[in-house]
């Protein structure tokens, strides 16, 4: 017995009235219908909640307002390494409006790290401008401890305090391949390039900062207002500092201004926020300005990775020796082992973590990926160059996955690559000093799922249907993906159900990091949606003198097979029902995939005489399984391209070497790409890649754009860039020779 809906044709169950199922219906499970059944799914979804975004009605974090709340801030020492020699809070208790003021540390204490060992104390008051005047009250004093340990000459220099994890300034975390063997297999090369690629520390520069609003009036309950990226997991880190039962913590995030994979837990900022709601049965509002945004939400590190690479005039990757320095601050950094992702015949690689007296690295958008893929794609096309071949070309003899080679041959058609003049040498530049050039990159990622999430799917007897899951949506339209694969199931509209998410007191949910939310929840949706279907067909059936299983679920109708002449409308077949039904969906291994590709391409304007750098054109493919909301999907494309753009013509952190502080410590100073710096961007879905899996991509597309825009620089006028970021004085330098 088959049931076919507007998803297509599945396995169906008959169910008896109470839900029952028989042997031979026991077996039956949801599976993704064919591409061409499909009716909402792989199709431009607009997102369910754009238009709360768009008129201001979204009510994120910072946005909360409770009845007796108090507005909070944390006291932060500006420098990396510090002695408190004054800290005192009792002018700040005076102020009127300050409720709450109180020291974290002692004077005596030293401060190891600039960042969340820099918190001295918190200061809440009834109103913010209270709460700015009780801020400014608390009085500081510090020495500052030399040298300030914030760059990697001050952390590995003789005699340097050993600040770092285990008490060692640096340490070698991974070492593979055989060095000796290495430099050995070089000397048999054509071809030998030896280049040092530097990336510096970026921010997430999420658009809501960090923080919290902690609802806790006494008693044993609470409600937590969290920027987060992990509400089901979140409760029990705030149930900890709460001193409460987890059950009895409610974490709510209904929108959040971007997380990137900074927002996992708490953080300081949570647990002083819970420590002060205790102190004052309160509730609390407390979130990171963008000062203290920059100095201690995490960050990328930077990297410094000295390689040597030899090809043969085959065009074969021969050799490649790595040393590589990973810059994590007080974390340990992050960085694939190399080589990245290019098929080398003999290599060496040894990575080691570099410790400063700066915030730990966190996850950001395919941690250390961008760093390794930068390094990776200069050195590939460096030596394409030294043998004179075309680096499209020469990045296919050197991937054994030939997805590579279609989507590579794609992107190169969109900026007609066969039709560019420079394809093995640099060009030359015009009489204005404007040269063009195109470059390349490629990218890999795991994506995946957890087994760890459930959402519930339910009808009522006048027709609502609505589907429920505690993910959080971190901009990526998960709140979206819920209605559209239940209203796919039932051949509704995506407005015509009502999505439930970002609430802890929902059925449980994967955390978003690792592009696995979309992998995890869509078979959990799925599965509810067909287990609410089981459970709907009986009565339905009985209305229209058929047997379940007998079905079609179309445009807002159920039919009788294709005898489209005996239908009831959705709300006739849901007043069958003599009470609401729940669909309990989980993870569905069998629904799930993955590991994706993609390739990217890039065409740069340079002026040699100023040295800027135009970006005219970038394009990227990426294959993703099944491709639930195309619309969505081409988004997260075009957020990659932009991401990567920014992070190479624009992005640093400059800390000032003498004292140790942070330059760049808001957006006047820390520069992003702006809309006029957005070139032509064209996002491309790999539709020859037919797997029918879900699975996430989305920090795929961030990896190769940066790399891609560094061998259009070359492509165009010869001027080899291994620094970022790509700025115009870099430009001149390499030109000078």
């Amino acid at each position: 017995m088959t049931t076919q809906d507007g998803g297509g044709i599945l396995p169906g169950a008959g169910a008896g009235a109470d839900g029952s199922t028989d042997d031979a219906s026991a077996e039956a499970r949801a599976e993704w219908a064919g591409r061409d059944a499909l009716t909402l799914l792989n199709t431009d979804i607009p997102r369910v909640d754009g238009p709360e975004k768009v008129t201001g009605r979204a009510k994120y974090t910072h946005d909360m307002r409770l009845p007796e709340m108090v507005w909070a801030k944390l006291v932060v020492c500006p420098w990396p390494r510090a002695t408190i020699e004054a800290l005192d809070v009792t002018a700040a208790r005076a102020v009127p409006g300050v409720v709450y003021a109180e020291a974290y540390k002692q004077v005596g204490d030293e401060l190891t790290y600039q960042g969340y060992d820099g918190i001295v104390a918190a200061v809440a008051a009834e109103t913010p401008e209270a709460l700015e005047d009780g801020v400014r009250a608390v009085v500081t004093g510090y020495s500052r401890n030399n040298p300030p340990l914030v760059t990697r000459e001050q952390s590995l220099a003789d005699g340097a305090p050993q600040i770092g994890r285990g008490d060692v300034n640096m340490r070698v975390e991974s070492s593979t391949g055989d060095r000796e063997e290495t430099a050995a297999a070089l000397e048999t090369c054509d071809a030998v390039i030896e280049a040092t690629y530097t990336l510096p520390v970026q921010h997430h520069v999420c658009l809501e900062t960090h923080g919290t609003v902690v609802d806790y009036r006494g008693g044993t309950e609470a409600t937590v207002y969290h920027s987060s990226q992990n509400v089901t997991g979140g409760a029990r880190d705030f149930a900890r500092h709460l001193e409460l039962d987890s059950e009895n913590v409610r974490v709510i995030c209904q929108h959040m201004g971007g997380g990137f994979g900074a927002k996992f837990g708490a953080g300081e900022e949570g647990r002083v926020a819970c420590v002060i709601a205790r102190a004052l049965e309160r509730p609390v509002h407390l979130m990171l300005d963008r000062r203290q945004e920059f100095l201690m939400a995490g960050n990328r590190s930077g990297s410094r990775q000295v390689m040597r690479g030899g090809a043969s005039k085959d065009g074969k990757l021969v050799a490649l020796s790595v040393d590589a320095e990973k810059f994590g601050g007080m974390g340990p950094g992050s960085l694939p082992r190399p080589p990245y992702i290019y098929d080398v015949g003999t290599s060496f690689a040894e990575v080691r973590q570099v410790h400063t007296a700066t915030d730990p690295n966190r996850a950001q958008r395919a941690p250390g990926h961008p760093q390794a893929s930068f390094a990776m794609e200069c050195m590939v096309d460096e030596l394409a160059y030294a043998i004179g071949m075309d680096p499209v070309s020469f990045r296919k003899a050197n991937l054994s996955d030939e997805v590579w080679h279609r989507q590579l041959d794609r992107v190169a058609a969109e900026v007609d690559w066969a039709g560019h003049p420079n394809k093995t040498t640099p060009g030359q530049p015009g009489a204005d000093g404007m040269a063009e050039g195109i470059g390349f990159g490629v990218a890999v990622w795991g994506s995946g799922s957890r087994p760890s999430t459930v959402c519930d799917v339910r009808i009522a007897p006048d027709g609502a249907i609505s589907g429920s899951t505690a993910v959080q949506d971190l901009g990526t339209g998960s709140r979206t993906l819920v209605a559209a694969i239940v209203a796919e199931e039932f051949g509704l509209g995506v407005t015509d159900v009502t999505a439930h998410i970002g609430d802890g007191k929902l059925p449980p949910a994967v955390y978003s990091g690792g592009s696995i939310t979309t992998g995890s929840i869509a078979s959990a949706i799925k599965d509810g949606a067909y287990q609410a279907r089981v459970l709907l067909e009986p009565s339905v059936a009985a209305a229209l003198g058929t047997e379940p299983g007998h079905l079609i679920w179309l445009d807002g109708r159920v039919y009788v097979d294709h005898a489209l002449g005996r239908s009831l409308s959705w709300k006739q077949a849901c007043a069958t029902l003599a009470q609401p039904i729940l669909g309990t969906g989980r993870w569905q291994e069998h629904l799930t995939g993955r590991g994706v590709h993609g390739a990217q391409s890039a065409k740069v304007r340079v002026d040699t005489v100023t040295g800027r750098i135009q970006v005219l054109k970038m394009v990227y493919i990426q294959d993703m399984g099944l491709p639930f909301n195309r619309l969505a999907s081409r988004s997260q494309i075009n957020g990659g391209m932009i991401g990567a753009l920014s992070y190479g013509l624009h992005e640093v952190r400059v800390l000032d070497e003498d004292t140790g502080l942070m330059l760049t410590d808001g957006l006047g100073d820390y520069r992003i790409a702006g809309p006029q710096e957005i070139p032509e961007l064209v996002a491309l879905i790999d539709d020859e890649d037919t797997r029918q899996e879900a699975m996430g991509f989305a920090e795929a597309p961030i990896i190769p754009g940066h790399g891609a825009i560094a061998n259009a620089v070359f492509n165009a006028c010869g001027a080899r860039l291994r620094d970022l970021p790509l700025t115009p004085d870099k430009v001149l330098a390499a030109l000078a020779g």
